[in-house]
């Protein structure tokens, strides 16, 4: 057989948005530009695989829902949900690291300390027990007249009642007494904020 020799093919070029791709549909001759194909077009549910490229961030959400999804380490600044929020894990619903401080009392056990922390330790002044109340308030920037304040005893060798006795935007009043001990030492209460609305 002759060799026959291929010469002057077209150069490639790229499409142009007057380029018409020429179809057939139910015997009618219709027209597909490249404009139609490629320019603002709608992709209904394409599997697109792994994408190499492009900018997710000028992507407009219109509803889109995550079913079950692996999230992993998430980070952000809000989560609003309609249900509830809940752990199966062993780590439990709480604060994370940062969200906490530690204060110390000064001059008596009715002085104020300041923690502006939604979580923390209250090292108390230095005194002995006694089954008589007092109070002490604790100036704190998080708190929300609407919140709610739990108290714990962390150390200390005579046990306390913990009451929290007022609750106002940017503070909290805490009252204490022994349940009979009268040791000179420096308890430590733990207290933590849940926030909350009222309505």
């Amino acid at each position: 057989m002759a060799t026959i020799a291929i010469t002057a093919l077209p150069a490639a070029t790229a499409a142009a948005t007057t380029d018409v791709l020429p179809i057939v549909q139910g015997g009618t001759t219709k027209q597909v530009t490249n404009a139609l194909l490629f320019t603002n077009s709608t992709l209904v549910a394409p599997a697109l695989g792994t994408v190499a490229s492009g900018n997710i961030s000028a992507c407009t959400s219109t509803g889109m829902v995550l079913t079950t999804p692996v999230i992993g380490a998430a980070t952000g600044t809000s989560l609003t949900v309609t249900g509830a929020i809940v752990s199966t894990g062993t780590a439990g619903v709480g604060y994370a690291t940062g969200a906490g401080g530690a204060v110390t009392q000064l001059t008596s056990r009715t002085t104020g300390v300041t923690l502006n922390k939604t979580a923390g330790a209250i090292t108390m002044f230095s005194a002995a027990g006694t089954t008589t109340a007092a109070t002490f308030t604790v100036t704190n920037s998080t708190v929300a007249a609407t919140d709610v304040v739990i108290l714990n005893q962390k150390s200390g060798t005579d046990l306390y009642d913990l009451m929290v006795t007022a609750v106002a935007a940017g503070s909290f009043n805490i009252t204490f007494r022994t349940t009979g001990g009268t040791t000179t030492e420096q308890p430590v209460f733990n207290f933590a904020v849940i926030k909350a609305v009222a309505a």
